[in-house]
């Protein structure tokens, strides 16, 4: 990684680092070891497919105007209950009703 620079920055979801690990493998044939670990890792923890991710991720955003961030990590974790999902908003500061909560919830559950 020694003179490489970042060109781009942005969160994405397990179901989006998945598809890119799996390219990079039909490219270059072999994983490196790093590239290993995050390939079982995402295997592990991906609960959906990359087009129900996108899709959830673009409700959450247009339909409750989640953050990106926010959309992306209840893609990825899909917080079954409320004390799951206010776990993910804790560090946020923002103060989520219980109705917000039970619509967000509502809106994962069509993507289980």
């Amino acid at each position: 990684m020694i003179g490489k620079e970042i060109i781009n920055q942005a969160p994405v979801s397990f179901s989006e680092v998945k598809e890119f690990i799996i390219e990079r493998e039909k490219e270059k044939g072999e994983l490196k070891y790093e590239q290993r670990l995050i390939l079982d890792y995402v295997n592990k923890f991906t609960k959906l497919d990359i087009e129900s991710s996108k899709n959830l991720i673009k409700e959450l955003q247009e339909g409750l105007n989640l953050k990106k961030e926010i959309a992306i990590k209840i893609a990825d974790l899909l917080p079954e209950d409320s004390d799951d999902l206010k776990t993910i908003f804790a560090k946020e500061k923002v103060n989520i009703g219980e109705e917000h909560i039970k619509i967000i919830l509502e809106t994962i559950a069509k993507y289980r």
